[in-house]
């Protein structure tokens, strides 16, 4: 038994070590420059990319992803997938389209000749052609100018009364990795795979508006103004709130965001925002910056969604590894939009309304933790959705239980005498009722496969949060975390595969996991 273990070992770290030689991944650098015109609802932007080509491939073309044109029509991918789904098509009342246009790609100074995708439906994709041919290890400098026209908001991005939400707002290379190009249409059942970025954001918008983004606000007074009247908030959170005002009613400012090494930058922006503001110290000492902004309005559950927002980057950060960036917000969105909410790096959108305390910290809870399984581990969502909602809805059952005894399946269903429980007993007790509960299609099945967004959210995020339950129960917690936390460790701001997440783990825990693998592939229970 002591040989094959030592065999196992041998042969899953040659495997690894084989695994990461072969594996590479590209670097950008942004720069970009976007005035926001919130009385025609629209942007206006310049960006500058660095692309550094570290495949061994020599490339001729870049693919880009331009994603407002998904808005444009009815006949995009992304109408269609909506209009095919009866339980979405009711998005799709009175919407306003968007689009982008203004675009002119240079690559080194030199326009660059640009061709439409094959697909008619896919308008939000471009390839653009290089003049030159990229080596690898070489880079080039792409620049672009480009309007975007918001569309109101029914996936992800646009625009609700004064609020605005710019995500999927600028030109954005696909990934190219050792499978290829990963050109695909923007869907609103199914989300995104990005490569890693640095980013300088100037947003310029007027001066009457509070606003939120990925990365660290770079300007000063804004920023003191933000942590002074949001520490304040946070103090005395039952009284009324003191809201932001700007030195002038007119005119406009320019916010200056920074952040290194993240997958995507979203932004958002709104008038009378309540900010709430205070500080996270993690186990090693680190200090994070937490932000909350919400509406202002009687009687709203937000006004302890600073705790929330520290309470799961705290947990997270133990039960995984810690929080790698300087900042992490959430903002509260138009209300309950067919989702609880949709993050990125840094900064969470959240849409579901603030009924009960449980379900608002476990929705905030959820969209944080999107910050390890989206941002620090950048998988691809379209393809593998599951290793990122499944593997965050393991770990929010898990925050769920600890703080609440309760569960956001399961929701007011839970008998009383269940939640007396100890924690550990209560997740059993859920996890058991979530074996019976019917669940078709196999996990490893890619996001846009699905025929209904019920289907995508049953298995993506409760089937495959059973099948790591199962995991953890036949090795125990203590040899799991320590092998999540390892992979954590090891593949931490790369994009990680499914096969890279099973190496890691026999890896840790030496023993094959062929068999429990196999179950990603399995129609109906396991």
């Amino acid at each position: 038994m002591q040989k094959y273990i030592l065999i196992l070992l041998l042969s899953t770290l040659s495997f690894s070590i084989f695994a990461q030689e072969n594996y590479f991944q590209q670097k950008l650098t942004y720069n970009i420059d976007v005035t926001l015109n919130d009385k025609e609802k629209s942007l206006k932007g310049f960006e500058t990319i660095v692309y550094k080509n570290n495949s061994p491939s020599t490339l001729d073309f870049i693919w880009f992803h331009i994603w407002p044109n998904a808005y444009k029509n009815e006949s995009t991918a992304l109408f269609q997938q909506i209009r095919n789904d009866t339980s979405r098509k009711e998005k799709l009342k009175n919407v306003s389209y968007g689009s982008i246009d203004g675009l002119g790609f240079k690559v080194n100074g030199k326009l660059a000749e640009t061709k439409a995708h094959p697909n008619p439906q896919y308008i939000d994709i471009v390839k653009v052609m290089l003049p030159a041919p990229l080596k690898s290890g070489d880079s080039v400098t792409i620049t672009t100018g480009f309007n975007v026209k918001l569309p109101s908001y029914f996936s992800r991005s646009g625009y609700a009364g004064t609020e605005f939400m710019a995500t999927q707002w600028y030109p954005k290379p696909a990934v190219f990795d050792r499978d290829g190009w990963h050109e695909f249409p923007y869907l609103d059942m199914g989300e995104f795979y990005s490569e890693y970025a640095d980013y300088k954001v100037n947003i310029t918008l007027p001066t009457n508006y509070v606003v939120g983004a990925t990365g660290v606000l770079q300007n000063a007074d804004e920023l003191a103004a933000y942590k002074s009247i949001g520490a304040k908030n946070t103090a005395a959170r039952n009284n009324k709130p003191a809201l932001y005002r700007a030195k002038s009613s007119s005119g406009t400012k320019t916010l200056t965001y920074l952040i290194n090494d993240v997958p995507d930058f979203a932004w958002f922006a709104d008038q009378d925002l309540v900010i709430q503001y205070d500080t996270i110290k993690l186990a090693s000492g680190k200090v994070v910056d937490a932000f909350s902004y919400y509406h202002n309005k009687e009687n709203t559950l937000w006004v302890n969604s600073i705790d929330y927002i520290k309470d799961a980057t705290k947990k997270y950060s133990q039960w995984i590894g810690e929080y790698e960036y300087p900042v992490v917000q959430a903002i509260e969105g138009p209300k309950n939009n067919a989702s609880g909410g949709m993050e990125y790096p840094t900064i969470t959108l959240i849409t579901s309304p603030d009924a009960k305390k449980e379900t608002l910290d476990g929705v905030i809870t959820h969209e944080v933790g999107h910050n390890w399984f989206m941002s620090m581990l950048g998988n691809n969502e379209r393809i593998h959705t599951w290793q990122d909602e499944g593997f965050n809805t393991f770990f929010q059952f898990r925050y769920e239980a600890e703080k609440y005894r309760s569960n956001s399946i399961f929701g007011d269903a839970i008998p009383a005498k269940i939640k007396e429980l100890p924690a550990d007993r209560f997740l059993a007790s859920v996890y058991g009722a979530l074996s019976n509960v019917p669940m078709q299609s196999a996990i490893e099945t890619p996001a846009a496969d699905f025929k209904t967004s019920e289907e995508y959210s049953l298995i993506s995020y409760a089937k495959t949060a059973l099948w790591l339950y199962i995991l953890e129960s036949q090795v125990g917690k203590e040899k799991f975390d320590q092998a999540f936390k390892n992979y954590f460790s090891e593949w931490k701001n790369k994009h990680p595969q499914p096969l890279d997440f099973k190496i890691s783990m026999e890896k840790s825990l030496g023993v094959n996991l062929d068999k429990y693998f196999s179950l990603l592939n399995q129609q109906g229970k396991f």
